[in-house]
């Protein structure tokens, strides 16, 4: 058998499908109709993993669980943001049935954890986190590369969700994503969030910034 030596060009999967449906104004509408159309009563409880619902988005069901993070590809990051913390605190409690589906070999967890931090792997074969919007005002955490990673969110608070501005190692970061390898190496690396009321519609938005 020969071996398939060909490249396989990376491409933004969401980007096509938006040219599917019409371009990214077309999928943004979809996605803006997602968590503000009510479902359909004879839907609900009708399977385990219609819970955790935001209009008809339902965080219970795992697989769907990306869904928030893709505006930041189509040029709206702050929807992103805003989508992801209203899901992080309505969705998860500190109690025994503090998930809104089944834990599912930890997929509620991890979502949660990576939220919290502030990005998320959409697509783990890039080796990218898109940013979302950091729960906590400081992590500090070793990682099995030898060195630490800190993240520091100044101004976080219930109301202040939006990311207006990002530094890594202390110099101005303009891309809504975040590579592994940058983040995640021998050295010691910083990530600064600097977090505001009101959306910031400019950080994030370029093409070159979104994939």
């Amino acid at each position: 058998m020969k071996k398939y030596k060909k490249k396989i060009k990376r491409t933004n999967n969401t980007i096509g499908l938006a040219n599917l449906m019409g371009g990214k104004q077309a999928m943004i509408t979809k996605l803006d109709s997602l968590f503000i159309v009510n479902p359909s009563k004879k839907y609900i409880g009708a399977s385990g993993d219609i819970s955790g619902l935001i209009g008809q988005y339902a965080h219970g069901n795992e697989v769907s669980q990306h869904i928030p993070y893709l505006y930041n590809y189509l040029g709206q990051p702050w929807k992103t943001q805003e989508k992801v913390r209203q899901i992080m605190t309505s969705q998860y409690n500190n109690t025994p049935e503090g998930y809104c589906g089944n834990e599912d070999t930890g997929q509620m967890s991890a979502w949660y954890i990576f939220s919290a931090l502030g990005f998320y792997p959409v697509n783990h074969g890039l080796g990218q986190y898109v940013i979302g919007s950091p729960l906590f005002s400081r992590v500090v955490f070793k990682h099995g590369f030898g060195g630490t990673l800190t993240i520091v969110a100044r101004n976080n608070s219930p109301k202040n969700v939006y990311v207006q501005s990002v530094k890594i190692k202390g110099k101005p970061y303009s891309k809504n994503w975040l590579q592994h390898n940058e983040i995640f190496n021998k050295g010691n690396v910083s990530i600064e969030f600097e977090m505001g009321e009101k959306p910031n519609y400019k950080w994030g938005t370029a093409d070159q910034d979104c994939y």
